[in-house]
C-alpha cells in the first residue's frame, strides 16, 4: 500500500557524513549524561515501599505530595492507579526513615483530611531485590541485542547486522540519555519500552535491508549509493503509515493512560522517533562504511549452486 508516491529517489547517503556524525555526537552525549548524571531509578530498583489508597472521592495527587512534604517525605512518587480516586504512593528506600510504621504514618497523615482514605495495599522492596532487577534487565537488553545480531546475520550477511544493532543501541542508549538528563523516572515499565523499542526498531531495519538486498539482484548497473537510495525512498510510505499510526496509539496513552503509562508512552515515543532515523541514516550510512556490495550476495547465490547436484 503506498499513499505517498515519491517519484524520484531521495539522496539520502549524499547527507550520510552529516548524519553519522551528529548520530555520534549524540551518543556520546547520552553516554556523557548517563555516566555524569546516572538514572532516576524508581521503587523497583533501587527498593522502598509501595501504598494504594483509596479515596471517597476523586483524589488529587498534588494535594497528596503536599501533605507527605509535611512530614519530611519530599522526594515521594504519588499518581493515580486504576481510578481518579485511587493513589500509589511509592517511596524510596533512603527516605524510608520510620521503617515498618511508614504505612501507618502515611496513613495518619492523610487521614488528617480526609477521615474517609482507606489503604488498600502495602508492599516493600528490598534493596537486594532491586539490585536482582537492574541486573536481569541488562542482561535482557543484552540477550535481546545478541539475537538480533545472530538473526540479521543468518538471514543477510554480517554488515548488515552489525549495522542494524550499532543502530538499536544507538536508540536505547539516546533513550537512556533523555532519562539520565531529565532525571526522569525509570522503572520496570520504562524498561519493557526499552525492548519493544527494540524490537520495533530492527523490524525497521528489516524492511530496509530486505529492499537493499533485493536491489542489489534487480539493480546490476547501479551504484552502491543508489541502491541503498532507491531501497530507503520506495519503503517511506510504508514507514510513513506504520509509524503514524504505531505513533497515534502511543501519543493517545502518553497523554491519557495517565502518570502510570507517562514514562512507558514517552520513551517509546523517543524510540519510534529515533528509530525512524537509525534506521535510514545511521544504518544505511553504516554500511556504505563497511563496504557492503553486490559481490556479498553474489557469493552467497554461488556457494548455493555449487552445492545443488
Amino acid at each position: 500500500m503506498e499513499f505517498f508516491k515519491i517519484k524520484r529517489d531521495i539522496p539520502f547517503m549524499s547527507y550520510g557524513k552529516y548524519t553519522t556524525t551528529i548520530s555520534l555526537v549524540t551518543f556520546i552525549l547520552a553516554v556523557f549524561f548517563i555516566a555524569t548524571k546516572g538514572l532516576n531509578f524508581g521503587v523497583d530498583f533501587t527498593g522502598g515501599t509501595v501504598m494504594e489508597v483509596h479515596y471517597s472521592q476523586a483524589a488529587d495527587p498534588g494535594r497528596v505530595r503536599e501533605q507527605l512534604a509535611g512530614i519530611g517525605l519530599n522526594d515521594v512518587l504519588v499518581q493515580n492507579f486504576g481510578s481518579s480516586h485511587d493513589v500509589l504512593i511509592q517511596v524510596s528506600l533512603k527516605q524510608n526513615v520510620v521503617g515498618a510504621n511508614l504505612s501507618e504514618m502515611i496513613l495518619a497523615q492523610l487521614r488528617q483530611q480526609d477521615a474517609s482514605v482507606e489503604m488498600r495495599r502495602v508492599e516493600f522492596v528490598g534493596p537486594q531485590v532491586g539490585k536482582d532487577l537492574v541486573e536481569n534487565g541488562a542482561l535482557a537488553l543484552l540477550i535481546v541485542s545478541m539475537g538480533i545480531a545472530c538473526y540479521l546475520w543468518l538471514r543477510f550477511e554480517w554488515k548488515f547486522g552489525l549495522a542494524a544493532v550499532i543502530a538499536n543501541l544507538h536508540d536505547v542508549v539516546i533513550i537512556l540519555g533523555f532519562f539520565a538528563f531529565f532525571q526522569w523516572d525509570f522503572s520496570l515499565t520504562v524498561l519493557a519500552a526499552l525492548l519493544a523499542v527494540l524490537g520495533y526498531s530492527v523490524n525497521e531495519s528489516v524492511v530496509v535491508f530486505d529492499r537493499i538486498r533485493e536491489n542489489f539482484r534487480k539493480m546490476r548497473k547501479t551504484g552502491v549509493a543508489e541502491i541503498i537510495d532507491n531501497a530507503i525512498t520506495r519503503t517511506m510510505s510504508r514507514t510513513i503509515i506504520t509509524h503514524f499510526s504505531t505513533q497515534l496509539v502511543v501519543t493517545a496513552m502518553l497523554f491519557l493512560g495517565g502518570e502510570t503509562l507517562h514514562y512507558f508512552a514517552l520513551a517509546l515515543t523517543i524510540g519510534i522517533l529515533f528509530s525512524i532515523y537509525s534506521s535510514v541514516l545511521v544504518a544505511s550510512p553504516l554500511l556504505m562504511l563497511m563496504g557492503v556490495s553486490r559481490e556479498d550476495f553474489i557469493k552467497t547465490e554461488k556457494v548455493a549452486e555449487e552445492v545443488m547436484p
